[in-house]
Order: structure tokens, then sequence, then C-alpha cells
């Protein structure tokens, strides 16, 4: 509950919503949306609405003005009633008259707040099933005029206008109605919004007069901020890009699906992204970038999985490079059928191994390359229980038998909660995440200086596409299984990228080289013996093959070679395979990862 003295949360709310507003120096400036960081807590609201239904009162004549009487007043029409009470009676303590909508009048009477009805200032009653209400002048009126300008002032007096000081208003459920299961058309129609967004923007572009609020979390701020009686253009400002930033996030959800409903394909002419501040970073990349982290609030991202919406149960609070490489390891771990354990450094997967029990699959993963697993990030597409997490909390390094591993992050779909109680007590600030699989058919956003590249997410796996055989042998059933298991794994590896697997095992893997004979050759020293007979995948196709990547990868005894072929050399390297007695499969499909 909130409390109404000057020693109450509200209090302590204002005062450091005030503590973060601009130096004075810089009054004059509007703040850049990634330094917004107040008490007026930004969350996403573009779904809380004004739907509101109301009987017809008799009408009235209109109120005296405001700025004539003296007399203050305040709008309220909401459909998130959330702590209504609470702001009604505040603002009715501090003299205030509630004007109000229906369903938000009766809620506010109900409260025991007395309530002048809309339809007593417009003289007319709502219609068009609640179409039509507020947008009228004795509404819009009292919301935009200037209180600086006399002939303002005049205009209000001659038609007998008030002024409203305080707009509470948000809209329309749309986000959350749209994104129901089972939506009809015409209901999702009739949840767009029109009085609300009107008011708001008027109340919001007319601030220096007129404090607008859309977010019940700063009704504490918004009446601590009257009881001070002092006119604080820095808070009205703050309420006025919020309330833009509101109304902007809601209009991006209704394009967003209007252009879905039309039929459009994935990529519109226009593309707005609404971006929810979740976290402050520490830093960036390096300490020396500040950053933050927000979650895309766009309708295709709803219920759609990912890092970003995975829930933290353990350890320090993640970073800008903490978020990357989660990201990586657990859109690599959920791309395989069997329980898969993969190890990520740098973004890259260092070992990935499938086995139908998981802890086998886990020590494989860390075994491909324990030095590069020291420090990284573990993710698995199964539930971690407590004979995994005592296997993770204890499992010591395949280099000396004695070091036990240290990671980052675990990631996984779920937890026992013997299994999390395990893993806490391995670090205290070992980050443990819980996530959803990312959905398939998202569309991937990348910046570059300037703007945006927007490409479909690739979601092809080993199951969508055919693997030819090009090589006079034919490799086996375990051989094209490992030729799979390898190219699923390549995918996740930067470019030029190498992976060579046996087994459901990664062996080696060589990455981000400029050229991919290089690649081959890092991966093939991760590999050692073990070379002999597994399978080694390519991202893209071999541009040489004798005396190059193809004829030393068929050196080294690899017993088939997976790649997209398209290369006017592959004749090449299909002769240097028949030379050797190697499989080599296409895929007519490149996974470049830049």
């Amino acid at each position: 509950m909130f409390a109404s003295t000057a020693t109450s949360p509200a209090a302590a709310a204002a005062r450091s919503l005030r503590a973060s507003l601009f130096s004075p120096s810089s009054h004059s400036h509007l703040l850049p949306p990634t330094s917004v960081r107040s008490s007026l807590r930004f969350s996403y609201l573009p779904i809380k609405a004004m739907a509101d239904t109301a009987s017809v009162s008799h009408p009235i004549t209109a109120s005296a003005s405001s700025s004539d009487s003296g007399r203050k007043q305040a709008l309220i029409s909401l459909s998130d009633k959330k702590n209504l009470a609470f702001v009604g009676n505040g603002l009715q303590e501090l003299g205030y008259t509630i004007v109000s909508t229906g369903g938000t009048a009766s809620a506010l009477e109900s409260a025991g707040v007395a309530v002048t009805k809309v339809e007593q200032l417009t003289q007319f009653p709502e219609m068009l099933d609640g179409r039509v209400k507020t947008l009228h002048p004795n509404i819009h009126g009292g919301i935009l005029a200037r209180r600086d300008q006399k002939h303002h002032i005049e205009a209000l007096n001659t038609h007998g206008i008030g002024t409203f000081d305080v707009v509470v208003v948000n809209l329309y459920p749309f986000f959350d109605k749209v994104t129901s299961t089972g939506v009809e058309f015409e209901d999702g129609i009739e949840n767009i919004d029109i009085g609300g967004p009107a008011m708001i923007r008027a109340a919001a572009k007319n601030h220096r007069d007129v404090l607008v609020v859309v977010d019940s979390q700063d009704y504490p701020a918004l009446l601590e901020f009257l009881k001070g009686n002092q006119d604080d253009q820095m808070f009205r400002l703050k309420l006025a890009w919020k309330a833009f930033a509101h109304v902007s996030a809601y209009d991006s959800a209704v394009s967003e699906w209007l252009w879905k409903q039309s039929g459009g394909d994935k990529f519109p002419p226009t593309l707005t992204v609404p971006l929810s501040l979740k976290s402050s970073l520490r830093y960036g990349e390096n300490p020396h970038q500040k950053a933050a982290f927000y979650v895309d609030k766009r309708l295709s991202e709803v219920n759609g999985g990912g890092i970003a919406t995975a829930i933290q149960h353990h350890g320090k609070e993640m970073s800008y490079n903490n978020y990357l490489d989660a990201d990586a390891a657990w859109n690599c771990v959920c791309e395989f059928r069997d329980p898969t354990c993969v190890v990520v450094k740098h973004t890259n997967p260092c070992g990935v191994a499938s086995r139908n029990d998981i802890l086998e699959a886990y020590r494989l993963a860390v075994k491909a390359d324990p030095v590069s697993a020291f420090g990284g990030i573990v993710a698995f597409n199964v539930e971690v229980d407590e004979v995994l997490a005592k296997e993770i909390r204890e499992f010591r390094s395949p280099t000396d038998g004695e070091t036990r591993m240290f990671y980052e992050i675990v990631v996984a779909p779920g937890y026992t909660e013997k299994g999390l109680d395990v893993l806490r007590g391995k670090s205290k600030t070992l980050r443990i995440l819980e996530a959803k699989k990312n959905e398939a058919g998202k569309l991937s956003l990348r910046q570059v200086g300037g703007g945006w590249l927007v490409q479909d997410s690739d979601d092809l796996t080993p199951h969508d596409i055919k693997f030819s055989v090009e090589s006079e042998r034919t490799p086996v059933d375990e051989e094209l299984r490992d030729a799979e298991f390898a190219w699923l794994c390549v995918k996740h590896v930067k470019s030029n990228a190498i992976v060579i697997a046996k087994n459901k095992c990664m062996l080696g893997m060589g990455s981000g080289q400029p050229n991919r004979l290089e690649s081959l050759r890092i991966a093939m020293r991760k590999a050692g013996d073990d070379v002999k007979g597994a399978a080694l995948a390519s991202d893209a196709f071999f541009p040489f093959a004798w005396k190059d990547a193809v004829e030393e990868a068929c050196e080294s005894g690899v017993g088939v070679i997976a790649e997209p072929g398209g290369s006017i050399r592959d004749k090449d390297a299909i002769d240097c395979c028949n030379k050797y007695g190697v499989s080599l499969v296409f895929t007519q499909v490149r996974h470049f990862r830049h």
C-alpha cells in the first residue's frame, strides 16, 4: 500500500526522481533515450487502456475556467486501474476536482472519490460504442491551452472551458488482445485506442502547464511533486518524454499487427522496433564503453523465447559479453534433438556433444577443448537435476585432473530444486539462467553504421536439407550422422568455419580465420589423432582442393567431408576425395556467420 505522508515511499520516489534529473545548466536539452536513468520507470506500457463504458448522465453547463476560478482539475481515464484509488484520493486531498470517463469514474466513486463525468463537460454522451467520448474542445481545449498566452485563456473563458492541470491516462489493451489466441480481426480493430493517445499527446505537448502520467508506478512521485508546490520543468519534461515513448510503442504494435493482417511480407517499407530498458550494464565489450540491455517488444517476439527473456536464478548481474556468449550457447544447444551439452567461449562453440546420458555429453563437450571451456558458458537442452548439477560443480579439468572447472554461466530450459541448490553452492558469481527456446521464423536484426541489416533467421537443420553424395565412395550411416552433426555445429562457428566431429562429439574447430586453410589446420590440431575416420564440415565451399584444404583434410585421414559445393573448382574437390578414398557430400546450403 502507498502512504501519503511526507516520509512515505512516495516521498522517497520523488526525491530519487529529482536527484536523477538534469543539472540546471542542461535544462534546455532533451535527454537522449539511452541515458534515461530516473525513478520514472519506463516499463513498456503500450497495452494498458482507456477502455471504459459509461452510463450517460444528463448534460450540464461546462465548468468555469479553472484558470479564472483558481480551481484545479485532473483528468483520469484508465483501463489498467492499478492503484487508481491511491492516485484519485491523493489528488482529491490536494484539492483537485477529478474529471473521469465511465468505468474509471465508477471505480473512483466506489473508492470514495468525488467525480465529474466527462459528459458533464462535453454536454454530449459517450457515443459510437465508446469511440467518441473525450474528443471534444471542452476536453482538449482545457489540456492544450497555454497559460502564458492571454488569448488562450480568454478563449477558454469565452467558451466556459476549464483547464486541466493533470492528465492520468493509459490505453486500450491492444497488445494483450492481439497476442492472445484466437483474436478476431474486428476485436483487434476495436482495441485500437484513439481518444487516449490524443489526450496523452496533447498533455505531453503542453507539459509546461499539464502533468501527464501513463504509468501507475509514477503516481507516488506525481503526488509528492504536487505537494511540493514548485515548478520543476525537468520533472514535467521527463513525464512528457515518457508519455510520447508510451504512445510511440503502442503505435508500433498497431502498425506491426496491421501489416501482418494485410498479408505483407517480412520486410515492410518501414520497420519500428520498440525496445524496453531491462537493465543498465556495468560496461560494454570493454570497461571504457557504457552499455545497457533492452528487450525487444515487437509483437513477433511475444513468447518467442531467447536469452532476453531468460530467468536468472543466481549469480552476478549479466554483462554485455555475458549476454552475447549466453545467446550463442543457447541458440546452438537448442538446435539438437538428442540430449546435448554445448560449451561456448567468445561466442564460438568450443565443445559440443550429444548422448543419451547427459553426464557423458557434458564431459565430452568439456574434453573437446578444456582450456577454452574454462571460464566459458555451458548450456544444456535438458533439465539440470541434482546429479548433473553435482557433476558441473565438481568436474575437474581433463588437462590436469585436479582443477575444478569454472564457468561464467550455466543455461538450461529448467532446473530441479535440488539441482539449483547444488549449482548455487558452486560459486556466488555463477550466473544460472533458465531460458525458453527461440522460436523459428524470426527476423534477425544487426546494426551497421547508419543503418540496420534485416534477414530471416538461419533456421535450417540437417533434417531440412539433402546431403548429396558426390564422391565415388558413399559414406556409411554412422559417417553420415557425424557429417550432419558437424554441419549443425559449424552453423554456429564464426566464418571461416571448420568443424571436425565423430560419434556426435566435436573434436576440433577452427573459426574466424581470414582463410579456410588456416581454420582447417586449427581444427585438425585440436582433433589430434581422433581426426582419423571423423567427419569434417565447412560452412562454405572450398575454393581450392589440391595442395590446399581438401587435400590436407584427406591426408589427415578424415572419413567424410560435408560442404555446400558451388565452387567453379568443385570437380577438383571431388577428384581429390576420390584419390584418397574419402566420401564427399554437398549440402547446397552454406552457413556463413560473420
